[in-house]
């Protein structure tokens, strides 16, 4: 049963349903679901399928949602990172603040900013970098080309790797990822490969 928390409207998403569902809290658009705590599947399914980095490490999430992925990360997979966050929107990172990040023990700076801006700027290098940004049902476009996904390798250290959250659902979904994967991920990171779990595709990339 679906037990609705709070709801907000943003410039960026005219809707923001905070639901507790199964004894967690859920952040939904009206297509879509941003978080889900442990149940945000896509990443729980790819975390127990890679080797995740050792303690301590950095890590930047673009896209921070209610704050699943160093929800589940610390609570399930006991990886207690130093986490950067990104997120455009400020009425989410407030929903964060208030049902998420308070059940986290990790260090989180979150910068509330454009994804695009903050790789073509930042000079940090990160041990994993997660890349989970949708506006609704809809990937940024500069992710959309070889150049833009150029700029996000270059955050990935040395020994470090990335993971990109796409859509693989409707018939449509499958066609963009695919051509995505082939023709732009492929190309743009080293030893490229990908995750199916069940309706989303996570690509990986070192």
């Amino acid at each position: 049963m679906e037990v609705p928390v709070e709801t907000l409207h943003s410039d960026y998403n005219p809707v923001l349903q905070v639901s507790l569902v199964r004894n967690r809290f859920q952040l939904s658009t009206e297509n879509s679901i941003y978080s889900f705590d442990d149940l945000y599947v896509n990443f729980y399914r790819a975390f127990k399928d890679v080797p995740l980095p050792k303690q301590g490490s950095s890590v930047l999430i673009l896209g921070l949602g209610l704050a699943s992925i160093p929800y589940m990360l610390e609570h399930h997979f006991k990886r207690h990172y130093h986490y950067w966050a990104v997120e455009i929107d400020e009425a989410v990172v407030e929903l964060a603040g208030r049902y998420t990040l308070p059940r986290i023990q990790s260090h989180i700076e979150i910068y509330c900013a454009d994804a695009a801006r903050f790789v073509a700027t930042c000079e940090q290098k990160f041990d994993l970098v997660i890349v989970d940004l949708f506006l609704d049902d809809v990937t940024p476009s500069f992710l959309d080309d070889i150049e833009g996904n150029v700029l996000v390798k270059a955050l990935v250290g040395a020994d470090g790797f990335a993971m990109y959250n796409r859509l693989y659902r409707s018939a449509h979904d499958q066609e963009r990822t695919e051509k995505f994967y082939e023709e732009v991920f492929k190309k743009s990171f080293d030893r490229p490969n990908r995750l199916d779990v069940g309706g989303n595709w996570i690509l990986l990339g070192e």
